[in-house]
């Protein structure tokens, strides 16, 4: 992914996030809380709303001259935080507004790529000339 499309996909990420948050807490909030799961939607986009600040960084470091060698490593961090924002968020707001429960099962893949990413993002960090 380039560094302009990872800040893009991060910005829209963003944006997306502020807006499902706030109709969770507006819109939806009587819905949410008569099902017992206001607490799991405001998790979601807190989630997904620090993975695309996350997503816009990845993006911002590779755009750097020092980021030379370490930009394969920053496309998979940011790959991860993409897919795992889509999977954790997208999975938890599912079963929020569904009551599938079986969609709990999947949200830990989401939850285990957001810690790759972060993992993938400090290697970088090490990677980049000084």
């Amino acid at each position: 992914m380039t560094p302009r499309l990872a800040i893009l996909v991060g910005a829209v990420l963003g944006a997306v996030s502020v807006a499902a948050g706030a109709f969770g807490a507006h819109g939806l909030k009587m819905f949410l809380e008569e099902a017992g799961q206001a607490a799991n939607w405001e998790t979601a986009f807190r989630y997904s709303l620090v993975h695309a600040v996350a997503t816009v960084a990845t993006g911002l470091m590779a755009a750097l001259p020092q980021a030379v060698g370490c930009r394969g490593t920053l496309a998979a961090a940011t790959a991860c935080f993409v897919l795992g924002t889509l999977i954790f968020s997208g999975c938890l707001a599912a079963l929020c507004l569904s009551g599938v429960k079986i969609l709990g099962a999947i949200v830990p893949i989401g939850g285990t790529l957001l810690i790759a990413g972060w993992i993938l993002l400090a290697i970088a960090a090490l990677r980049l000339a000084q």
